[in-house]
């Protein structure tokens, strides 16, 4: 019989440390809006509900469905709540559909405000987080992850909170969420490099697990370059000078780096995991600066 579970382990099993890969997005699709209008705020806050919804969703539903399929059953890194047998699989479910069910209602408004496409990119932004690892065949379980992460925790979460502003989208909203999608991309990239023994044993085909231990490192490291690459490149097409702000975060990608380079293995990954979102957060917040100085 499993124990009644606290707030602390609900919590952890959300996993918070992904959470900058909801809240950048948002922050920096807003900012884009910003340089050309004015803001409504009360879109920008639920905005972001909405993607910290679909996050935490997300990660319910990946433990659910892990947990079932016994792929957590013997893991190094963040507490599996089903894997553990710490909760029942069926509340986990629930909470995944509870945390879908908040992103919809909260989308909801933003559907009025803004127009029906909306509603095609939420009910595909739902489905994409369930499916990840749920259903006969889950396309996180095929190496399709790391699409799954930069298109959505890329492109259409920082495209899509600028265009719930009234200055709509622009074609820096794209290059810019092509590079926080690098680095939402790279945080997925060095989990599942650390989960290669574990997943290949289950039969969890992840990209990692297709390329192997050497070009996942490769590819780790290609995607913090390329993020850093788009802001630079952009401030000098754009003159929106101050968004060179965003190479502040080199530090925190260069020790993440140079561990992925180095050979770091299982629970050494979990530091470069801390890095990266650490790099991710930093490299958000000041681009987001920059942009509301350009």
């Amino acid at each position: 019989m499993v124990s009644s579970p606290g707030l602390s382990t609900w919590l952890a099993g959300a996993r918070p440390r992904t959470l900058p890969a909801a809240v950048v997005p948002v922050a920096v699709g807003t900012a884009v809006a910003s340089v050309s209008g004015p803001l409504i705020w009360w879109r920008a806050a639920a905005a972001l509900v909405v993607a910290v919804a679909l996050q935490v969703g997300t990660n319910y539903a990946n433990d659910y469905s892990d947990g079932i399929r016994g792929t957590d059953d013997d893991r190094t890194g963040p507490l599996r709540l089903v894997g553990s047998g710490l909760i029942e699989a069926r509340n986990v479910k629930i909470a995944a559909f509870g945390s879908f069910g908040v992103a919809a209602i909260v989308g909801a408004t933003l559907v009025l405000a803004v127009g029906p496409e909306l509603l095609l990119v939420g009910v595909a932004s739902i489905l994409a987080g369930w499916f990840y690892t749920g259903g006969s065949r889950p396309y996180g379980y095929l190496g399709f992850g790391e699409v799954f992460v930069f298109v959505f925790f890329g492109l259409v979460a920082t495209v899509g909170s600028a265009y719930v502003q009234p200055g709509s989208w622009s074609w820096q909203a794209w290059a810019l969420g092509a590079a926080v999608g690098a680095l939402a991309t790279a945080l997925l990239v060095a989990n599942n490099l650390r989960d290669i023994p574990t997943d290949a044993a289950t039969s969890k085909l992840t990209l990692a697990v297709r390329l192997g231990d050497t070009r996942t490192r490769h590819l780790f490291v290609g995607l913090m370059l390329v993020a850093f690459a788009i802001v630079v490149v952009l401030a000098v097409a754009s003159r929106w000078w101050w968004l060179v702000l965003g190479i502040g975060a080199l530090p925190w990608a260069a020790g993440a780096v140079g561990a992925v380079r180095g050979g770091a293995m299982a629970r050494d990954l979990i530091s470069v995991l801390e890095s990266t979102a650490r790099t991710q957060l930093v490299f958000g917040a000041l681009v987001t600066i920059g942009l509301a100085l350009t």
